[in-house]
């Protein structure tokens, strides 16, 4: 968006940013400060921004996860549009207690009355939100291209060979099930790494967990960022997405634009995004299953080649970075127009393109 020459900020949390410059790549940084609270850090961030985001003089105000859809009405105070993305279904997650798992739900349905317009990032979100909450909504897949990387500097410090190791990235939180890989590798025969690359704060009992199976064989260097994070997802064997939850997971989408084999946690959204491009495994039976999935990959390089080729042909047709800009700023133009943008279906009858 800003290098098409929109006038674009991004807010961030202070406690969660190191970069120390005022913009990156075009766009404003702002950085509030927040409660560093499981239950707050994101609301209470939330609504910081859009209170200071009302003098501004924005034009659209773009949220992400519905749960932050009770600060959305804010900017149409100063008559900016607001739109949001609703991403997964949130209160699927194991870590949240039963009252905060209402709120969420409770914001899924407020998220189509606070805002201008519902953005969902996978067809089986977009159905849920039109069948339970008579919720129209946006579809726009998430884009993924970023440069390949040769082996560097981040796999001579982990001590990795390129293509001698498979990897995971996310946080380590229970309903991402890393556990699933991590038991499945205890029954590989196998001198290939598990390279586990993630963290996440309020998860210290689930991150114990996994560094109790004490397996050299599995690596967990905590974060991974940028150049290490290119690196590391441009020479791996294969890719494995754990996750029970949630929509179209980025790290999963970015793998296959990086053309790894990916095998992922049987959910409709995990099994929409790969299409005939990726393998999944049954997450009832957790790591017994993904181990089966992975010994038949050891054992037929010739097959993981397949499913590379497959995996990058389908995020370069799907999900294109400048597709994915085109469909926001249409939408956002159509948001300016007062149109209120609905479903593929609705938006096609009416002439319009979601």
């Amino acid at each position: 968006m800003a290098a098409r020459g929109h006038e674009v900020t991004v807010y961030a949390r202070k406690h969660h940013i190191s970069y120390d410059k005022p913009t990156y790549r075009g766009m404003k940084l702002v950085k509030l400060p927040t409660i560093p609270n499981k239950y707050l850090d994101t609301i209470v961030h939330t609504t910081l921004s859009s209170i200071h985001g009302l003098f501004q003089g924005y034009d659209v105000v773009l949220y992400f996860i519905a749960g932050n859809s009770l600060a959305a009405w804010i900017p149409r105070l100063a008559g900016q549009k607001s739109i949001i993305n609703v991403d997964g279904l949130d209160w699927k997650r194991e870590k949240w207690p039963e009252f905060a798992k209402k709120y969420i739900r409770f914001a899924e349905k407020l998220s189509g009355v606070t805002t201008n317009a519902v953005i969902s990032d996978s067809r089986v979100v977009q159905r849920y939100y039109q069948d339970v909450y008579h919720i129209p909504t946006t579809y726009i897949a998430y884009g993924a291209e970023l440069p390949k990387r040769p082996p560097g500097e981040t796999l001579q410090r982990l001590g990795l060979k390129p293509r001698e190791y498979v990897l995971y990235v996310g946080r380590l939180v229970p309903e991402n099930c890393a556990h699933h890989l991590v038991e499945a590798w205890q029954g590989l025969d196998t001198d290939m790494k598990c390279v586990i690359v993630g963290d996440a704060p309020y998860a210290e009992d689930y991150k114990a967990k996994l560094r109790a199976y004490q397996d050299e064989r599995v690596l967990m260097p905590g974060y991974v960022f940028g150049e290490g994070y290119w690196e590391l997802a441009s020479n791996a064997y294969a890719f494995a997405l754990t996750s029970g939850v949630g929509g179209t997971h980025p790290a999963l989408v970015e793998s296959m634009a990086f053309g790894n084999c990916v095998i992922v946690h049987d959910t409709p959204e995990n099994r929409e995004t790969i299409g005939h491009a990726g393998l999944f495994y049954d997450g009832k039976l957790g790591g017994e299953s993904l181990r089966s999935v992975l010994q038949r990959l050891l054992d037929s390089p010739a097959l993981v080649e397949d499913y590379r080729i497959r995996a990058a042909a389908r995020a370069a047709r799907i999900f294109s970075w400048e597709a994915v800009t085109d469909a926001y700023e249409s939408l956002f133009y159509d948001v300016l127009e007062g149109k209120r943008v609905a479903s593929f279906e609705t938006a096609v009858s009416t002439g319009n393109s979601d």
